[in-house]
Formats: structure tokens, C-alpha cells, sequence
């Protein structure tokens, strides 16, 4: 049985979507006005992580992510660069398309931008005005919360400090403040604006993701991800939105991950300790490692990324790719340990059990490194045969359908003056000629090709 924590009802539930075999599956995109940062990652990543795991359990999954192209954020970056507001995101959305490619982050079905859905926008501010639940005031629109006697069953707010009236039309406002928000801001000097029948004017960025959500999923979905700081007042705003103007269930199932931290401090460019993905590359830094540190912290717990902790992951990455490269390279003889099948079943339940109880993450990584060390043990003894090694290899490979941190599979060769360079160095080996034998194996050291000299001869493997 899959279950997940479900922040609305703030415990752990069983997962029924809604549809047999089918999940709608919302999550918070990039607000492309910086390149996005570690933290934006981690979240991507867990949303990344869900939904694999989802479509290993077959289950289809229609995931929907959106693009805010028009906010505040948005529209001050590119006044101050002095170019249209689509030139200066198009730069952003680009960098975003790369990046997730690079951390090898399944593409959603649907990217909706928040600038291409103005009509649709404008359709659901006009029902909530004809609801009762939106109000105009010189020219802008608010939501009046008091209206609707659910707010805050999300977030949890305290709907005391609620102030009836007090109006906000910032995207980003004090999180502890309950006030009536903008759906539609009147047109200002110097931001692009669209004429409609609710008046010439932008939307606020709460209606941007209920409308695209509710278009590509329907009225009711099943899931809706995002971090911690969205939960108030985005995603407590997007309910009372959605709900007031369907009638119906908004979401059933909101899954949020914790804040990334660096260093045990909070992410600030102030501080120095703010990165892109960009940042950290640039440290000629595997970006697999960087996935596999951002997948390796339960969601639900705070991450602290730091330069150890990276190198902690490439080294735990490193050692599954030298598994597998035991595994396809070492002379097994023929034959089959019975063994070896039932500990891959016993790898196989534990990662299944793990994922299945809110993606516990923890769990599936230990059992795969167990499996590895155990096996490892039997291969030192003799006691992995060519069977074995091809069922530990098909293995690894479906784990990593959902863990998504190895290279492409593919077949590795030599350039030919190398394979001659090993052959000489093999020829000197016999004749005991060490200084030449090691002159060449550091020169092909350097060109990043290891050699490794067994019983059974030398092995070779490239190294980054």
C-alpha cells in the first residue's frame, strides 16, 4: 500500500487516486526571473523522485508543471534590465529547460505559462465576482477571505489576526498575516498589462496556478507539490480560489518538502552561500552527484548541502557505478546462484516497502548498499556466476529508472592507440620492465583511463 503525509489533513494517508491507474500530479515551476538555485532543485527533485517511483508502480501519471512568467519578481527584473518582459523571461525559461536536462528530471506532460492563460484568468475572476467572493477597489480585484470559511485548513493560519477589509496587492506579503489578496491588479506605469472586460490591468500570481492547474488536470486532482514556503499564503490561496469557484475539492493529496539550507545556514546571496546549478557545476562537479545528494534526504526533513556532503554523494555514486562495472567486466564462469535471486527480491521489497511509506528514501539506499556489499563478499569467494551478473545488472538498471543517477547505458571502447599502448604496457609487464609498464599507466592516467592489473589480467575503466 502506497501512502504519503498529507499536509491537509497533516498525517500520514493511504494513496486511492482519483482515477484507477491514473495520477494528475500538480507542481510548483520556476518563477523565471534568476536561474534557479539549489533549493528550487531540491524540490524539482522530489517532485522527480514521486513520480517516477509513481509510473514504476504503473500508474500514468499526467503532470502538469507551471511557468510564471508575469509576477512582480518578474516584471522588476526586466525594468531594470530595460527590455520587454517576454525577452528578459525567455533567458530564464531556456536556462530552466537546460538544467533540468542536465539533472536528468523527467520532462511534465504540460508547461503552461502564466502569460498565454490571461483569458482563462479573467473567466475565473468573473465568477468569483459573480459568487460573491471577490470584490473590485479602484480598479484592482481582491478575494475577500472572509467569504469563504475554510481558509486557512491548509496552512493551519491563525484566522485571528485576520483583519476584514485589509487589502494587499503584492505577490509576496508577511506570512503570518491573513489578508484579502489581489486576483487582478489595475495597470501601473512601467508593467505590461492586458485589456479584458474586468479592466486593463495584470493577474496576481495565486489565480495563475488555480486556473492552469484546474485546465490541464480538471477541477479536482489528486496531487499538488511544492516547498514548505509555499504552503501560506500561495497554496492556502489557491484553494480558497479554486474551491470557491468550482464548488468542489480542489486537491486531495499536497505533499511539501523542507527548506535546503547551506552549510547549516539559510540560503542567501548576502551571505555568499547562494547557488545555481550553474554555481556548482562550474566546481567541475558531476551533476549525478548533485542529484543523488538532493534525492538522499527524506523530503519531509531539512536538507544541508555542503561541499562534504557533495563529496560523500559522488563517492556513494561512484560506488554503484564500480558494481556495475564489476559486474559486466569480472570473468564470471556459467551458472546461477539461487542465492543471488533471492537477495535482488529482498532488495527489490525493500525499496518498493521504502518509497511506499511517503518516500523514504533512506530506506531504499540502504538496502541497495547492503545488497552491494553482500554481494561484493560473494563475488570475492567465487560464488557469483554470468546469470547472477546479468540479473544484478538489469536490477541496478530498474532501480534506476527511479533513482535516475547513472549514465546512459552504453557500450565503452578504446581508441585503438590506446588498446596499443595497453598491449606495450602488458609486453613490459612480462618483462619485468616496471619503470615503462608504470610510465604508462600514469600517462593513461592522465588521459582518464584507470587500469586495474588482476589475476586475471589488466582491466580498464574510464575515470571523469
Amino acid at each position: 500500500m502506497i501512502q504519503f503525509f498529507n499536509t491537509l489533513s497533516g498525517k500520514i494517508e493511504p494513496f486511492h487516486p482519483l482515477m484507477p491507474g491514473e495520477v494528475r500530479l500538480y507542481t510548483c515551476g520556476p518563477t523565471v526571473y534568476d536561474y534557479a538555485h539549489m533549493g528550487n532543485f531540491r524540490a524539482y527533485i522530489f517532485e522527480d523522485l514521486l513520480k517516477r517511483f509513481l509510473i514504476s508502480m504503473n500508474y500514468n501519471v499526467i503532470h502538469v508543471m507551471n511557468i510564471t512568467d508575469v509576477d512582480d519578481k518578474t516584471i522588476k527584473g526586466a525594468n531594470a534590465e530595460g527590455v520587454p518582459l517576454e525577452e528578459y523571461t525567455r533567458r530564464y525559461i531556456d536556462a530552466f529547460f537546460e538544467d533540468i536536462n542536465v539533472l536528468n528530471i523527467f520532462k511534465a506532460n504540460y508547461y503552461p505559462r502564466a502569460t498565454e492563460h490571461i483569458p482563462d484568468m479573467v473567466i475565473m475572476i468573473k465568477g468569483l465576482l459573480k459568487k460573491g467572493y471577490a470584490y473590485e477597489k479602484e480598479g484592482s480585484i481582491y478575494y475577500n477571505i472572509s467569504k469563504f470559511a475554510d481558509y486557512g485548513k491548509l496552512s493551519k493560519i491563525d484566522l485571528n489576526k485576520l483583519k476584514p477589509g485589509q487589502r494587499i496587492e503584492s505577490d509576496e506579503y508577511e506570512k503570518e498575516s491573513p489578508q484579502d489578496f489581489a486576483l487582478w491588479k489595475k495597470k501601473k506605469e512601467g508593467e505590461p498589462s492586458w485589456k479584458t472586460e474586468i479592466g486593463e490591468g495584470r493577474p496576481g500570481w495565486h489565480i495563475e496556478c488555480s486556473v492552469m492547474s484546474s485546465k490541464y488536470l480538471g477541477q479536482t486532482f489528486d496531487v499538488h507539490c511544492g516547498g514548505v514556503d509555499n504552503i501560506f499564503p500561495h497554496h492556502e490561496n489557491e484553494i480558497a480560489q479554486s474551491e470557491a469557484y468550482s464548488s468542489k475539492k480542489f486537491v486531495h493529496y499536497w505533499l511539501h518538502c523542507r527548506h535546503l539550507i547551506v552549510e547549516g545556514e539559510k540560503m542567501s546571496k548576502s551571505k555568499g552561500n547562494f547557488y545555481t546549478l550553474r554555481d556548482i557545476l562550474q566546481k567541475n562537479v558531476d551533476p549525478m552527484a548533485i542529484r543523488f545528494l538532493l534525492l538522499s534526504t527524506h523530503y519531509r526533513k531539512i536538507l544541508n548541502f555542503t561541499f562534504e556532503a557533495l563529496n560523500q554523494a559522488s563517492a556513494s555514486l561512484q560506488r554503484i557505478k564500480d558494481f556495475l562495472f564489476e559486474l559486466k567486466n569480472h570473468p564470471f564462469k556459467k551458472g546461477e546462484n539461487k542465492h543471488i535471486s533471492e537477495l535482488i527480491e529482498e532488495t527489490r521489497h525493500k525499496l518498493i516497502s521504502g518509497l511506499s511509506d511517503d518516500l523514504n528514501i533512506s530506506v531504499v539506499l540502504s538496502a541497495l548498499f547492503e545488497m552491494i556489499r553482500k554481494v561484493n563478499i560473494l563475488i570475492s569467494k567465487g560464488k557469483v556466476y554470468m546469470k547472477d551478473a546479468e540479473n544484478l545488472i538489469s536490477f541496478i538498471r530498474y532501480i534506476d529508472k527511479i533513482l535516475a543517477v547513472l549514465p546512459e547505458e552504453e557500450e565503452e571502447t578504446l581508441a585503438i592507440e590506446v588498446q596499443e599502448k595497453i598491449k606495450i604496457r602488458e609486453k613490459a609487464r612480462v618483462e619485468r620492465n616496471y619503470e615503462l609498464a608504470d610510465k604508462i599507466r600514469e600517462e593513461l592516467l592522465r588521459k582518464g583511463i584507470f587500469l586495474e592489473d588482476t589475476k586475471d589480467g589488466v582491466r580498464w575503466k574510464k575515470m571523469k
